[in-house]
Parts: C-alpha cells; structure tokens; sequence
C-alpha cells in the first residue's frame, strides 16, 4: 500500500521533533478524531498546533476511515502526542472519524490500511506489537466502540470488493495507441476530480485550486480533450459536456463522461477522475 506523503497532504514543517529507536516501540495504538472523515491530515494538524499547542499533528500515521487512505503523521520513529506518558512505547494511528449512533462506519478499506501499518510496524521491529486502544492507557472513550471491539478481536478482515490499491487494473484490448504525449496525474495521491459537496481531496475546479503549476479546471479540460483525441464526442452540442461544454468545471455532465469511459476502460464505475481513470485516458489504447 502506499503512504501518502508530509509533502503530498501539504504538511507544516515540524517545530521541533524527537526521535524514538524501535528498540523502545512496543505498542501500536488505535485512535480516531472524533470528529468528520471529511477531516484533512492537514485540518487535523493545524488545530493541534494551534489549538493544543503541539509542535506537529499528534499521530504517527492516520487513515480516512472511507477511503483507506494512508497519511504520514510524525512517521515510524518520531515521537508521538497521542497518548500522554506513553508515546514513546506506542505508535498512534488515528481513524478520520467518529461514532454515529453507536457505529464508526469504519469501511474494509480503512481496516486494511490500519491492519497494513500494524503489519508493516511488526516487521519493521522484528517481533510483534502490543496491539490496543487509546482508551487502554487513559481515560477516554477513544477509538469509539466499533474500532476498539475491532481491535480486541485482533483485527479481523472480512471479504470486500473494494479494489486494492496494489492491485494492477485490467486494460481493454485495443489496436491504435494512445494519442499524444502521456500526461502525469496532477493531484497528490489518493485524490480525485469529483464533486465540489465531497472533502478537500474532491477536486471540482469550482475554485480554482492550483496543481502543479495549472488551475483544477485547466487539468479537467485536459482529462476531457484528450477523451476527444481518442474520439469520444466532446464539447458544446455534442454527445458529451454538451451543456456547458469543456469548461472545467465538475458536475454531472463530467461525471456522466467518465462513468462512461469507465465502462468503456472496464474499470471501477464512480463518475470520480483518479489516477486510473486519467491515465487510462493517456496511456490505453484506444478501443
């Protein structure tokens, strides 16, 4: 799996920081925000420092309890504010969430990036981590319900047809390649073209957020013109954007074309512009 980086979220710099050998670590620890999983790691690291005066976002890792997503917090072997008088011992790995009528609602793909890391840190000491909750060491109601029966019963993973990161995506036969010069997902990882109503990684061009030197909407008409290279009808009057045509700016009509092309790539439907979906665009050929 992959962790999304400090620099990828938009991390502040630490003020300062600690470090912890692995011969120290001997316990990884559970926790969520309490709060929505529309929570940026950023969002979350703000108000630690500067509401609760820390020098840097408290966990080590953290995890949206929709998507499954991976953020690096303070890493492996920096230490910790998690948990006072035990953040030497503990990794802290938080779930972006809260309880909902006495349910977390934590999806199989944010339990298997939680149970990943925990596998991951096993390995990386050379045995295995005392695995518990946050409200093992102190007196809170942390990680909530669901999450801390979940960890009691060692994590258990039940079958999903989410599609795992790791996992290649099949590609449509096709005999002509490709037009034009690939071009690089423009978003940080683990984010998405999609509505303006879903969290900071939905990437709508509505407000014109700046990637990698070029406006959201600029990217999106990029994504749509080269659907048009490939011969997909696409702009004013046509099959598809005929409304508003190109103009970069995500609502239905965009997501109406990529669930289209989707299909079309036999990949995972979601009318949602990531990774996949852009560089099948760029890189398949044509069908």
């Amino acid at each position: 799996m992959h962790i999304i980086s400090r620099a990828e979220w938009g991390a502040r710099a630490p003020e300062s920081r600690s470090t912890v050998p692995w011969s120290k670590r001997t316990v990884f620890m559970g926790h969520y925000s309490a709060a929505s999983a529309t929570q940026t790691p950023r969002q979350i690291q703000d108000y630690h420092m500067r509401v609760r005066g820390w020098s840097d976002v408290g966990y080590n890792f953290l995890i949206n309890s929709i998507t499954g997503h991976i953020y690096e917090g303070r890493g492996w072997t920096t230490l910790g504010a998690h948990c006072a008088d035990h953040n030497t011992e503990a990794i802290g790995v938080c779930i972006i969430g809260k309880d909902q009528a006495g349910r977390q609602d934590v999806s199989d793909a944010a339990r298997r990036a939680f149970k990943w890391l925990y596998d991951e840190a096993n390995n990386r000491k050379g045995r295995r981590l005392t695995l518990l909750g946050h409200r093992d060491r102190g007196s809170t109601s942390c990680p909530g319900d669901e999450i801390y029966s979940w960890l009691k019963a060692g994590l258990p993973i039940v079958g999903s047809s989410t599609p795992q990161p790791s996992q290649p995506t099949p590609k449509p036969g096709g005999t002509r390649p490709a037009p034009g010069t690939p071009v690089a997902f423009p978003l940080p990882a683990g984010w998405y073209f999609g509505p303006p109503s879903g969290p900071d990684y939905s990437v709508s061009g509505l407000y014109e957020r700046y990637f990698r030197g070029r406006t959201d909407r600029a990217w999106l008409r990029e994504w749509a013109t080269q659907l048009s290279r490939r011969g997909w009808s696409v702009g004013q009057s046509k099959r598809w954007l005929g409304g508003a045509g190109n103009d970069g700016v995500y609502g239905p009509e965009y997501r109406a074309l990529a669930e289209a092309f989707q299909r079309d790539q036999r990949l995972h439907v979601d009318g949602l512009i990531g990774r996949n979906t852009w560089d099948a665009a760029f890189r398949n050929p044509v069908t």
